[in-house]
């Protein structure tokens, strides 16, 4: 009886046995068909695909390609027309002002040639004559015993009534100049700049809200192309000649300075704020410029070129970053007015990244992952 029961029992453990081996078994083919899944969500959480083995990894080799030519078919050549003219529009050896290019530079030109440089020669001598005059005629040897005379009136008069005048002509040129810097007239073109930790970026709403990120060359990529040290920058702003430019500054890290001397062109990148100034260039050619503020480590490495163009040149500039001609332009005249900060309530678009690369590594490479909207480097 108890050998019955013993053969009963082994029956029972060996029948649970061979069901939990099927069980597995059976199961065991969901696990692998879930794989794929698990595969194609991974890189949207921050890790590193798992390899996908199976019929998974044949069906992505076969997708790599069919993106493949979509890719390469995005990017152009973005054209560079002009080359570096010496002595024009970059530092040169001589003690004076670059040659101005714009008609707000010839007019400060002509302040500081004509008004304030030979104001400021004849104070300096006179006053030099002065010194040296007191010094021999009214030392102790010379004048043993010292004036008492405490006030004269006609040297009063004189030393408050001529500062006065010299004031009164400095101040006349100096705020028409002033007034012509900050009276924009209307616009054919805006671009808006951007400053970065370090290197400035351009955006062109009246021509499809495309943006062009500008890095600083290479000391050997400064050579290789004949741009003067540390000026030479992979993709330039570029305008039409002729046209009066708008140009909106910001920022989105700390204060920069967008200045080009040729155009007597400065103004202040400022975070969340929107600073307006303008040019008007009828010389083709390249023209350079610096960031004027102190914005950190890298100050000094990011220039700043901008390239005048004929309007053909121009219009072939705007189709290869994948812009448009006489499209896309701002609801409202005044481009400021579809910006969330001047504007809150305004809704605006991520701008269209450019449309090709720089071939040449740059010593703060863009990193391309990153939208356009907000480019990054290393550095």
């Amino acid at each position: 009886m108890k050998s019955v029961k013993t053969m009963l029992i082994a029956a029972g453990i060996a029948a649970l046995t061979l069901t939990g081996t099927a069980t597995a078994q059976t199961a065991a083919p969901s696990i692998v068909s879930a794989s794929p899944t698990a595969t194609a969500t991974a890189p949207g959480s921050g890790q590193s695909p798992a390899v996908a083995s199976g019929p998974s990894a044949p069906a992505s080799a076969a997708a790599a390609p069919a993106t493949q030519p979509a890719a390469t078919a995005a990017k152009a050549t973005i054209p560079q027309f002009y080359g570096p003219t010496p002595g024009i529009g970059q530092p040169t050896d001589k003690i004076a002002l670059q040659t101005q290019v714009t008609d707000l530079g010839h007019q400060a030109e002509w302040f500081h040639n004509d008004i304030l440089m030979p104001i400021i020669i004849i104070i300096s001598l006179f006053v030099l004559v002065l010194l040296g005059w007191v010094s021999v005629r009214y030392n102790r040897r010379s004048n043993p015993v010292p004036s008492r005379t405490s006030h004269n009136t006609a040297i009063e008069i004189v030393w408050t009534v001529a500062p006065v005048l010299i004031l009164l002509a400095i101040a006349v040129p100096s705020i028409k100049l002033l007034a012509a810097q900050y009276s924009i007239p209307k616009p054919d073109l805006t671009v808006k700049v951007i400053g970065h930790q370090w290197y400035w970026s351009y955006q062109y709403p009246d021509n499809g809200d495309f943006e062009v990120v500008s890095n600083i060359l290479t000391e050997d990529q400064d050579k290789a192309k004949g741009e003067p040290r540390q000026l030479g920058v992979d993709n330039r702003m570029v305008v039409p000649a002729g046209a009066v430019v708008k140009i909106i500054t910001t920022s989105d890290d700390v204060i920069h300075s967008f200045a080009v001397p040729a155009f007597w062109l400065k103004m202040d990148a400022v975070p969340g704020r929107l600073n307006e100034t303008w040019f008007k260039v009828d010389r083709p050619g390249l023209y350079y410029g610096q960031c004027s503020e102190l914005c950190g480590a890298r100050h000094g490495y990011m220039p700043i070129a901008v390239e005048v163009v004929t309007k053909d040149q121009f219009a072939q500039w705007i189709a290869a970053n994948g812009g448009t001609i006489g499209h896309g332009k701002p609801a409202s005249s005044d481009a400021t007015a579809n910006s969330p900060i001047s504007n809150p309530t305004a809704t605006t678009t991520a701008p269209t990244p450019m449309a090709g690369a720089p071939s040449t590594p740059t010593e703060n490479a863009t990193a391309a992952a990153k939208p356009a909207g907000q480019p990054a480097t290393t550095n």
